[in-house]
């Protein structure tokens, strides 16, 4: 039985609360995943960071986890709300591919960076066009209680028939502005209600769509996640994250629709993550101050130095990205490899009174800063030997994730060495291009190329 106790911000409730599972040291999580019609940025990223550091926690304390990310590839409007077109068709028109080929692209492109972000792999990836059955048979469900109604571009959920609708978000529901929260339709009966199945336009064919018993067309983004959360982690999940531009309407949307449906709690705990700006502005393509993990990798930083970066602020505190900030923590990453590389293990065993210190640390709401400062500590603690040092700190990468024991020195075959030199010579001549596909290929062979500031240098992983 599991005795640690380890304590969580609920949003719902507004306070730390003990994190006590439905199933004795059994733990499920559900995290949002991206709408693929684009390149995740790095305020995308950062929400799966935290997942990822979450899940470690809990593995961490002994629980066996379930971790569900679903793949967003149809129904999520240019709006939060119900109106504008699919995003997938907007990615489709936009690169004249199809919304099938966009949907696929940006999903290896998100997985590729889940990987150089040393995010574990969830236990599922559930992709929205995979369960468009379960989506429809959870509509009918809301049909036949009575919390639906027909509009002539949809199936629409009457939020007025939900008696805590808006609580998470603290919605003020009767002095809510119609086009305040989400865009007007005379059609609503409430200013709040949402789509759940919106028909096809009647003068085009659209490219993703689906027979329903109430016309042809495609879910409704919020009725996804609630199909497929409970479809592999039942009508009753225990902690649901995302970000907290999720609360207003697309988590508060999800808790309605799956407790009409249930009768039951939806999810025990929900976390959110906060915004990241950059230069202390809001990220966008207009301001040129767009990045992506890609960025990163060309301008020849390690993605995991970002993943440092995540954990050095507080998931609930406002994360400022800069370039002179991931040059920083790069450095300082880079000098710990360095140090952890050279310390002579000699078999030795990690302190159980650190270990304890640190799972006090994470365990309280997942406190990152404190627990990298409890690193440093031990890096700089002249009084323990370098086994012991080693040892405690592998330990603590296993929820910090900055896959320092894979920076173990192993002899480097020629064929990579070359491969290596190769690459170099593509990244002076900025064949950026060319110096992607090598790396790919080193990575493919179980090697990876860090870029430190020393120059390149390589890891064998999985030793």
């Amino acid at each position: 039985m599991n005795t640690n106790k380890i304590f969580i911000f609920d949003t719902y409730e507004r306070v730390k609360r003990e994190f006590v599972p439905l199933k004795a040291d059994q733990a499920n999580i559900y995290s949002c995943g991206p709408t693929v019609y684009d390149f995740p940025h790095i305020g995308n990223m950062r929400a799966y960071i935290f997942s990822d550091t979450l899940r470690r926690v809990l593995e961490f304390n002994g629980y066996q986890v379930k971790h569900v990310i679903n793949i967003t590839d149809v129904g999520h409007l240019v709006s939060d709300g119900d109106e504008g077109e699919d995003k997938m068709e907007v990615g489709s028109q936009r690169e004249n591919r199809s919304a099938w080929e966009i949907a696929d692209y940006y999903t290896n492109i998100f997985k590729q960076d889940i990987k150089r972000l040393n995010i574990k792999e969830p236990s599922v990836w559930s992709k929205a066009t995979d369960h468009i059955a379960e989506q429809i048979d959870l509509i009918k469900k809301l049909e036949e209680k009575g919390f639906t109604y027909l509009t002539s571009d949809g199936v629409y959920f009457d939020t007025s028939k939900f008696g805590n609708y808006g609580y998470m978000a603290r919605l003020d529901i009767e002095g809510l502005a119609p086009g305040a929260r989400v865009e007007v339709n005379d059609e609503k009966r409430n200013p709040t209600d949402f789509a759940l199945w919106k028909f096809s336009p009647k003068d085009r064919k659209r490219q993703m769509e689906w027979q329903s018993p109430w016309g042809v067309g495609f879910p409704g983004w919020h009725i996804e996640c609630s199909a497929m959360a409970m479809k592999y982690l039942g009508e009753t999940i225990d902690i649901h994250t995302g970000g907290i531009d999720h609360i207003p309407v697309h988590h508060t949307n999800e808790i309605a629709q799956s407790e009409s449906a249930t009768g039951k709690q939806f999810a025990r705990y929900w976390m959110h993550v906060a915004f990241l700006t950059v230069e202390g502005k809001k990220m966008s393509k207009s301001l040129g101050n767009f990045a992506t993990i890609e960025d990163i990798v060309k301008k020849g930083y390690d993605p995991v130095g970002f993943r440092y970066m995540a954990l050095t602020s507080h998931y609930r505190s406002g994360l400022n990205f800069t370039w002179d900030g991931l040059l920083g923590v790069q450095k300082a990453l880079a000098g710990l490899r360095e140090k952890i590389s050279q310390w002579d293990s000699s078999n030795a065993e990690p302190s159980a009174e650190l270990l304890e210190e640190f799972k006090k640390r994470v365990n309280n709401d997942i406190n990152t800063p404190q627990a990298l400062a409890l690193m440093w500590d031990v890096v700089n603690d002249k009084s323990l030997g370098q086994g012991v040092k080693k040892a405690t700190i592998l330990e603590f990468d296993k929820v910090l994730g900055l896959g320092l024991e894979g920076n173990i020195v192993a002899e480097i075959p020629d064929e990579i060495m070359a491969l290596a030199k190769q690459r170099d010579e593509f990244r002076k001549s900025k064949q950026w291009g060319e110096s992607d596909r090598i790396r790919q290929e080193i990575l493919s062979k179980g090697y990876e190329l860090e870029d430190t500031w020393s120059g390149p240098k390589i890891i064998k992983r999985g030793l």
